[in-house]
């Protein structure tokens, strides 16, 4: 599929619907599946054969029932409501966007976005998403698979701090913290605390502790949260962006162009200094 046109009218379609999103996801309490959505779309890419990553395949039929993405077809129809309203909005881009509000929503970091994600109906095999019963070596299998580093491991995985397991569908149960709903740093503190009853710990989050390079991001988000927030916003944005460059410099944050492509620059430098001079050759008449 085109690469969609991130025009004045598709950022207009991307502003409303990032407001639609947060009335929804506040309304509904469904920050966390809609950050699994935006994580499981972009989380299968491949570095080195480029394929997977986030362009919208997870709502094809064959991907939505990969056993990891158990539960995802509630997020994929609670998007499909926003989507109808704004179709011009690539699944790709609203994924990814439904991902970054649910972190804003519930407390956590603001997350850059660009849009202009392009859409593919091609899903790959199952088995490119992190399995839960394994350990250090395997989390460091998917995320440098992904290109990611250690520590985007680390603070992606405190995203965890949201939501809770379903045992029909990953097989485990509970939440990992007491505010499932907050996005905070409190997944960290837990893990190192160890066992807390009603509380949550897969292999895969004793991994962090475990592992010697994994455990030093673990106690330093731990103490700082603000560290966690800063790394957290990095890593969320690299893994919304993997496989995906902007046909353009366009950066929305809550809404707001913050920068547009080399081109509008340079027109809206030639437009101020045009009005500069003109402005100074009216003075000295």
């Amino acid at each position: 599929m085109a690469m969609p046109i991130v025009d004045t009218e598709y950022l207009k379609q991307i502003d409303k619907a990032r407001r639609e999103l947060r009335a929804f996801i506040a309304n509904k309490n469904c920050a966390p599946i809609m950050l699994r959505l935006a994580w499981h779309d972009a989380g299968t890419y491949d570095v080195n054969t480029k394929t997977g990553g986030p362009n919208g395949s997870i709502r094809t039929q064959e991907e939505y029932t990969h056993g990891s993405n158990n539960g995802l077809k509630i997020a994929i129809d609670f998007c499909e409501e926003i989507k109808s309203k704004h179709p011009r909005i690539t699944y790709a881009d609203l994924y990814q966007l439904a991902g970054v509000v649910a972190v804003e929503v519930t407390g956590g970091p603001t997350v850059d976005f660009v849009p202009g994600r392009k859409d593919s109906t091609n899903s790959p095999k199952e088995g490119r998403l992190p399995n839960a019963t394994k350990g250090a070596q395997h989390l460091r299998d998917i995320f440098y698979r992904m290109g990611l580093s250690d520590k985007d491991v680390v603070a992606l995985s405190g995203g965890h701090t949201l939501g809770r397991a379903h045992a029909d569908r990953s097989g485990f149960e509970g939440p990992w913290t007491r505010e499932p709903l907050k996005f905070d740093s409190l997944y960290f503190v837990e893990l190192l605390k160890g066992e807390s009853e009603g509380l949550l710990k897969l292999p895969t989050d004793l991994a962090l502790v475990e592992d010697p390079v994994f455990h030093r991001y673990v106690d330093l988000y731990a103490k700082d949260e603000d560290a966690f927030f800063n790394d957290y916003a990095v890593s969320h944005k690299k893994l919304s962006e993997l496989g995906f460059t902007p046909s353009s410099h366009t950066v929305v944050k809550d809404g707001v162009v913050l920068a547009q492509s080399a081109v509008g620059v340079l027109v809206t430098a030639a437009v101020v200094i045009i009005s500069y001079l003109y402005e100074a050759r009216k003075k000295t008449k």
